[in-house]
């Protein structure tokens, strides 16, 4: 897995926090909770000493998952991002041509995505239908209810 992986300040920040974190809290507690066990006596009937290792193992898996995350992750400038088309980071105000039901999405990298933000995924069908477009088109994008019209109203930072 050697693609890169874009993302904000923000997002890097988070994901560096909560290597921190497993790094400093989780990892000692884990290793504790080990040495309790193996107090205990007999490792090979103990089940505390093989949940211990279970979850030093699954930790130990989310920490070098997230240095590669953090390692092939490049933050994106939002200094150089044009708002004259639809791009990542951008903030779009979109109108459904339906209902005329004017929505506004932040398309973000998939990491960031959270819905009830108005932070939207760039692989989303949605982001997908609006990137490259400009402020006035109309784009026909398909959604699990079939395919809806919307128009762009607005893009900004």
């Amino acid at each position: 897995m050697s693609d890169v992986i874009y993302i904000t300040g923000e997002g890097l920040q988070k994901l560096q926090e909560e290597l921190d974190h497993l790094r400093l809290v989780e990892r000692p507690l884990i290793s504790k909770q080990i040495a309790d066990a193996r107090d205990k006596g007999d490792l090979t009937e103990n089940a505390e000493y093989a949940a211990a290792k279970e979850a030093q193992g699954m930790l130990e898996m989310k920490i070098s998952r997230l240095d590669d995350i953090i390692a092939r992750s490049r933050v994106l400038d939002e200094s150089k991002i044009d708002t004259s088309t639809v791009r990542i980071l951008n903030r779009v105000k979109i109108k459904n041509k339906i209902n005329n039901n004017v929505m506004e999405y932040q398309i973000v990298p998939e990491s960031e995505a959270n819905l009830k933000l108005g932070k939207i995924a760039v692989s989303s069908p949605i982001a997908m239908g609006l990137i490259g477009k400009k402020v006035g088109d109309t784009v026909e994008i398909k959604v699990p209810s079939g395919t809806v019209a919307f128009e762009i109203v607005g893009v900004s930072l």
